[in-house]
């Protein structure tokens, strides 16, 4: 009964296990960002070509399309250094995790040029 019941208690993961984890995180929802900004670049160029107009807004979803590839590429190698390189790993961890914040800002910042461009 005792070890159903300690099979049963959450044990608290390891650190390094976390961070993989982190890693693992950045580089899909990167990635995924990576390809909603160079959709709505499409969408955006579409309309341009309808509306004669220019906007700011697909300029910066370019930029924010490669601080995502960066970010993207930052976790993935990240993932691949070995674990006797770890301050290495961290340093990639983290570099990727403030360029996949910055990414985020620079999204949100597109989407307000986008919509009040448009209104």
């Amino acid at each position: 009964m005792k070890g159903l019941r300690d099979s049963l208690v959450k044990r608290p993961r390891s650190q390094a296990k976390l961070d993989q984890d982190l890693s693992i995180y950045i580089f899909s929802t990167s990635a995924a960002m990576l390809g909603v900004c160079l959709t709505a670049i499409g969408l955006l160029q579409i309309s341009h070509r309808i509306k004669l107009v220019s906007t700011l807004g697909d300029d910066l979803l370019a930029i924010d399309s490669i601080i995502f590839l960066l970010a993207c590429v930052l976790a993935y190698f990240g993932l691949r250094t070995r674990s006797t390189r770890q301050t290495l790993k961290e340093r990639l961890e983290s570099i990727a995790d403030v360029c996949f914040l910055l990414g985020l800002c620079a999204m949100a910042a597109a989407c307000l040029l986008i919509t009040y461009e448009f209104v």
